[in-house]
């Protein structure tokens, strides 16, 4: 018996909170030695590519599988991620997921375990630049681990950002506010959430607040980033999923190279309690999401028990 499930079985089934319990139980797995996540690897053709990521967590989820999504630039109806879940211990195939939502959520609920290890236990005040699926999963997110009283959102275009603020505030029942500026938007915020498409930075590191944590999920090449090379040397502690994957990309991450490179550290040794995610209040720290390979197959399994549990 396996499941086969989609963008539409998703939207009825995840709940934020058990999905960033699960990612935390995968970096307590990693920082154990008992996840394995190799970086991305691609199948290249001239027409376009398969990316590939892959990985298992054998002692607690006991799962292994792999996703995989391809970089067509056509606008043809059909481009689907999918996410193959077996079972770590026998080799039995559990299902699949087909479309491009778990994805975001996977992400989102990475930046929420982030939010939970490394901001402020009394941060209640967000800022969100961008208003993406991104962006929302990983509002979300920060909902789910954070007593959040107000948000604020940004994108440059107006709708966008009205609309956002609007449907989520109906849904996660906290006041959002659209408002007209990055400066406003990151102004007085505990946390903000970086998740936009800008190839430069989308804010100055100058108006930070102390003791404010940051999440990155967009570009974050040295050609091009969303957040300033600067933020590195202002953050106290610089964290990210995947070291391994970090200095993986073809095109060098906009840390590598700089003297804050050597300062990054594992998100899953401050979920283990190895390392701080931050050593004082007035802190400011950055976690640099870049994708952890395996954790799309956690979510995935994670999805199909609830799926089992309404049936």
């Amino acid at each position: 018996m396996y499941h086969v499930l989609t963008d539409q079985d998703i939207e009825k089934l995840v709940s934020m909170k058990s999905i960033v319990g699960a990612i935390e139980r995968t970096f307590e797995e990693q920082a154990n030695g008992t996840l394995v996540s190799p970086p991305r690897f691609r199948l290249e053709t001239e027409q376009g590519d398969l990316v590939f990521t892959a990985g298992a967590a054998t002692a607690i989820e006991k799962v292994i599988g792999f996703r995989v999504y391809d970089t067509y630039t056509n606008d043809l109806d059909g481009h689907e991620q999918l996410v193959c879940v077996f079972d770590s211990d026998t080799g039995v195939f559990k299902g699949i997921v087909i479309g491009n939502l778990l994805g975001a959520v996977r992400t989102g609920a990475i930046g929420g375990v982030a939010i939970k290890s490394m901001a402020r236990t009394d941060a209640e005040r967000l800022a969100v630049i961008g208003t993406g699926v991104q962006a929302r999963t990983q509002l979300e997110a920060a909902v789910a681990v954070r007593d959040i009283k107000h948000v604020r959102v940004f994108s440059r275009n107006q709708e966008n950002r009205e609309a956002f603020a609007a449907q989520m505030m109906n849904q996660l029942e906290v006041e959002v506010v659209a408002v007209d500026s990055p400066k406003n938007c990151i102004r007085g915020a505990d946390i903000v959430i970086c998740a936009t498409n800008s190839g430069t930075p989308v804010f100055d590191a100058e108006w930070l607040q102390p003791g404010v944590h940051i999440n990155t999920v967009g570009p974050k090449s040295i050609k091009r980033h969303e957040v300033p090379i600067e933020l590195g040397v202002r953050s106290s502690v610089i964290a990210t999923d995947s070291i391994e994957q970090l200095k993986a990309y073809p095109t060098p991450h906009f840390l590598v190279g700089t003297p804050d490179e050597d300062r990054i550290i594992q998100l899953s040794e401050v979920v283990a309690g190895k390392t701080l995610g931050r050593k004082g209040q007035d802190d400011i720290t950055l976690f640099c999401s870049v994708g952890l390979a395996g954790t799309e197959v956690v979510v995935a399994n994670e999805i199909m028990k609830e799926a089992v549990d309404k049936e």
